[in-house]
């Protein structure tokens, strides 16, 4: 598996707060689902509410 860097931006209370996440992932869009996955679980977030801009390797 390769690190795949994801960066982009998620909504807060206070406006749209940036965010870079490595993940571990076979492929880039592996690597944007578990990023939604993370923010969704971790933060109560639904998908429109996160933005991934750039996925790279």
């Amino acid at each position: 598996m390769d690190k795949y860097t994801v960066t982009g931006k998620w909504k807060a209370r206070d406006g749209w707060q940036p965010f870079e996440k490595t993940v571990e992932a076979e492929n880039d869009d592996v690597a944007a689902e578990y990023v939604y996955s993370n923010f969704g679980s971790k933060h109560g977030l639904q998908r429109t509410q996160v933005e991934i801009q750039e996925v790279s390797a």
